[in-house]
């Protein structure tokens, strides 16, 4: 008889919603999980287990529920300039993503005539997907087919990674997949990133989409003061077609009608 193999996987303990609520169910106040992130974060070699100062409660439900990491630096490459980090990261389920750290020096060129104040800054563009379904005929990505969403725990493991390599100041999502098409995973993990101890401006953070119409009209309510970035590929609803199929979902009339609306509500 053969044996099978252990397949029982753990959540990230950056997965907040899930987080808060087993530690709701443990009688553990939610006002923990920043400490709990902040140790994790602080110590590369954290053990839930050994993070001082919890309830009794919290540590069996910690140890047996979540990991500090469920994903891994699977490999980085640095340009030849040194300007920019490729992160391959693997996940739990053995999938890859990539993240790519792009550090650049506000201090060149000129504001108003005068040098630009600040230094050296990085921002981070991460994944939201394995995989993407829009089919953009340009994208390796899109060539791919879908595969999965990231959990939101996954997406903020992507900034734990690089923030070891790199303070980063911004955050982009432009990497793998629509993130629009990952909605709830993409808010949490926003939340997670603008709250403590991250402490990210939500004016750091941009976020990229296709178009995805009905996302964009809610977008403004659950995380205001985002930037929106949307990616037309053409300026014609029947070339868009062409480049990306999935675009007679979102016709480009309706498209930037609800662009307008966004724009008065932010």
């Amino acid at each position: 008889m053969q044996s099978g193999k252990n397949t029982m996987s753990f959540r990230s303990i950056f997965d907040a919603g899930e987080l808060k609520s087993e530690l709701e169910k443990s009688g553990v106040k939610p006002s923990f999980i920043p400490y709990i992130w902040k140790q994790v974060i602080q110590n590369p070699d954290a053990q839930l287990d050994q993070i001082p100062s919890l309830p009794s409660a919290a540590y069996p439900l910690l140890s047996s529920k979540f990991k500090t990491l469920t994903s891994c630096v699977h490999s980085a490459m640095d340009s030849s300039d040194q300007l920019t980090t490729k992160l391959l990261i693997k996940l739990q389920n053995g999938a890859l993503v990539e993240a790519v750290i792009m550090r650049y020096d506000t201090r060149l060129g000129k504001y108003n005539g005068k040098p630009r104040p600040g230094g050296m800054r990085s921002t981070l563009c991460v994944s939201s997907q394995v995989g993407c379904k829009m089919g953009c005929t340009f994208c390796a990505t899109g060539s791919m087919g879908f595969k999965s969403n990231l959990t939101s725990g996954e997406i903020v493991e992507q900034l734990v990674h690089a923030s070891r390599i790199s303070p980063i100041r911004n955050v982009v999502f432009m990497g793998m997949g629509e993130p629009l098409n990952n909605y709830g995973a993409l808010v949490e993990a926003i939340h997670v990133m603008t709250g403590a101890p991250f402490h990210l401006s939500p004016k750091k953070i941009t976020v990229s989409t296709v178009g995805i119409i009905h996302a964009i009209k809610k977008l403004h309510i659950d995380l205001p003061g985002l930037n929106l970035a949307v990616s037309l590929h053409a300026p014609v609803q029947e070339i868009r077609c062409q480049i990306m199929p999935a675009a007679r979902a979102f016709p480009l009339v309706k498209l930037m009608d609800t662009l307008q609306e966004y724009q008065k509500n932010t």
